[in-house]
């Protein structure tokens, strides 16, 4: 990561699993957070979210111009997802998502558009997902690998909707220049 590390801070990346919380306190009793996984300083907290039904990386610190450098979207920091759909996504599709859609987040409208997306051709290597996705025998999936630049609430889930492929699993794989590589779910590693 291009990020000056300062000494004084922590720096973590973390494989965030499905249905666990981006964050060390539950909205609700019952629900599985940071707090059932990870063992770090009070004062370290997730930069970013990615929702309960996402997994993947996940960085975490107690630098507070970490959270700033990579959330404002002046800064641009590249977000890159594996996404499994429902259906063979289509040309047009990937067309549109190119070109720039509108979704509705928070109650607002947001044009939004992937930097880039292009078709995995072979099943990414990844750990497998419990629960298990629900796959129906009469209905393919596709992968596509897709690059944000922002980060509104559901964005990739929300693009894909309005394109007609809802998504089946989630998994961002990159921020900035740093990846998720073959870390396992809960897995945490220093980065500084």
């Amino acid at each position: 990561m291009n990020f000056p590390f300062k000494k004084q801070f922590k720096y973590y990346k973390f494989y965030k699993p499905f249905g666990i919380l981006s964050q060390f306190t539950p909205d609700h009793p019952g629900q599985a957070s940071l707090k059932d996984l990870l063992d770090v300083d009070k004062d370290v907290y997730p930069i970013g979210r990615l929702d309960k039904d996402s997994e993947g990386l996940l960085l975490l610190s107690n630098d507070p111009a970490l959270n700033a450098w990579i959330l404002n979207p002046s800064n641009k920091k590249k977000k890159i997802y594996w996404v499994q759909l429902e259906g063979k996504i289509q040309d047009k599709a990937i067309q549109d998502l190119q070109d720039g859609i509108t979704i509705r987040a928070k109650g607002k409208e947001h044009f939004v558009k992937a930097q880039s997306i292009k078709i995995i051709e072979t099943d990414p290597e990844l750990p497998e997902r419990i629960p298990p996705i629900r796959e129906r025998k009469n209905i393919p999936t596709s992968w596509c690998e897709i690059e944000i630049s922002e980060g509104k609430n559901r964005q990739v889930r929300r693009m894909f909707a309005k394109v007609n492929y809802p998504v089946l699993r989630l998994v961002r794989v990159q921020i900035d220049s740093v990846h998720l590589g073959k870390m396992k779910p809960g897995e945490l590693q220093d980065l500084a």
